[in-house]
């Protein structure tokens, strides 16, 4: 199986590097609910636990080849190195592997990710001519490496914010605006629209729209692949989907929620533009409110502030800072704090997250799966649901709706916590 990235910058070197350093036997895939996590079958008295690996015929972690896009043509040890993630003592004894690893030049338009300056860029007359040029990278690609099927997901920047427009309603105008060069058309939905049509399963890694518009979902739809989307659920807003649960499970009240980042890689780079600041910070702002539902509980939650901030610090590379103050309200009114600071390393979150979904979403496939993945929210910030239904982004939900899908599809009795398991 092959794995394609658009990006190969901090997460998808650091991703690279640690699946062939646990294929090396070097480090262990920890992070990873594919390689790592147990999933309980049938009644507690049965001890029925295997690895998740043991009982879904996932890809072998050995017949995984990498490709990838990028508009800056380091390979994948220069650009391990450049990103300051890992640790010389990783990199060096992958340094064979990894410079062996070559960016494809990227679909890359400066309008919509202000911050970076590419060289390896692919140029044609059209929009379309470009996405054309891409479904040849991915049938070469596939040839080339001898395999049997393919997955991308998008480990690229957070483009410019982008709304739904006309463009974005029927396959048709999708592929009509491509022709015409519309700026509604980011390079993110080119990526997009070519692994759909060359049938490869896409996961968005970024708060960038690209499948999350009826053209693209159709055309999922249409050809049987399997999508999902969209933003990596890393550090502090996998947070927040662990700690605002368990606020509304006490029915504890929230009065505002302030989350500030210090961030130094590229992301941060990028980040710093408002308009990509604007993509992200809607992807961050959407979990709370849909988690509480104020509609629902107006006492408890109606008009609570939430701001998010996210700086750009050069010092503090790759090793994330997210800083939350929490005002909660208990009994009677009287008000508390909750104080978290999170030091995490960004990459080293969002690595193993990329191998999970690469996994899944290939699985998915194989099942006979197609369009929105909503069993995988588990892994993204702003996940994509069905038309007229909100996302579900309340952590240990998703995981419950993750490991019961694996259970349907192979065969084995969901698990709903309800049946009485002994008799008194």
């Amino acid at each position: 199986m092959g794995i394609l990235t658009p990006g190969l910058g901090a997460v998808a070197t650091t991703f690279i590097a640690g699946v062939e350093s646990v294929r090396r036997g070097l480090t262990k895939p920890i992070g990873s609910l594919t390689q790592m996590s147990t999933i309980r079958l049938g009644k507690r008295a049965d001890k029925r636990t295997p690895l998740i690996r043991d009982f879904v015929p996932l890809a072998d972690l050995n017949d995984i080849v990498f490709g990838a896009w990028d508009p800056i043509p380091d390979n994948a040890y220069e650009s391990a190195k450049n990103a300051g993630v890992l640790e010389d003592k990783h990199i060096e004894p992958l340094k064979d592997f990894l410079t062996a690893i070559k960016p494809m030049p990227a679909v890359f338009d400066q309008h919509y990710v202000t911050r970076i300056h590419g060289t390896n860029v692919k140029q044609g007359p059209t929009k379309r001519d470009l996405a054309e040029q891409l479904r040849k990278d991915i049938r070469d690609f596939k040839a080339n490496n001898g395999c049997d099927r393919l997955v991308a997901v998008w480990c690229g920047s957070t483009e410019i914010y982008i709304t739904l427009s006309a463009v974005h309603q029927t396959i048709q105008s999708f592929e009509q605006a491509m022709a015409e060069n519309h700026p509604d058309i980011a390079p993110s939905m080119l990526y997009a629209w070519a692994c759909i049509m060359e049938h490869v399963p896409y996961c968005n890694g970024a708060p960038n729209l690209a499948v999350d518009t009826p053209a693209l979902l159709a055309l999922a739809e249409r050809e049987g692949v399997p999508i999902s989307g969209k933003d990596f659920k890393t550090g502090q807003t996998w947070l927040k989907t662990v700690i605002a649960p368990g606020l509304k499970a006490r029915m504890l009240g929230l009065a505002g929620w302030y989350s500030t980042n210090i961030l130094g890689n590229r992301d941060g780079e990028v980040l710093e533009d408002p308009a990509s600041f604007k993509t992200k910070e809607a992807s961050k702002l959407s979990v709370l409110h849909t988690i509480l539902q104020p509609e629902m509980y107006p006492d408890l939650y109606e008009g609570f502030s939430h701001v998010v901030r996210i700086n750009y610090y050069p010092p503090r590379g790759d090793n994330k800072e997210g800083w939350d103050n929490i005002d909660i309200v208990g009994w009677m009114g009287y008000p508390m704090q909750i104080k978290v600071n999170f030091l995490c390393r960004d990459s080293i979150l969002a690595a193993p997250i990329v191998l999970d979904l690469a996994l899944f979403s290939d699985f998915a496939h194989r099942a006979g799966l197609k369009g929105i993945q909503e069993w995988l929210s588990f892994y993204y910030k702003s996940p994509q649901a069905p038309a007229g239904l909100e996302p579900e982004h309340d952590l240990f939900i998703q995981q419950t709706k993750l490991k019961n899908t694996l259970r349907h599809l192979m065969g084995e009795e969901q698990i709903t916590h309800l049946g009485l398991e002994y008799h008194p």
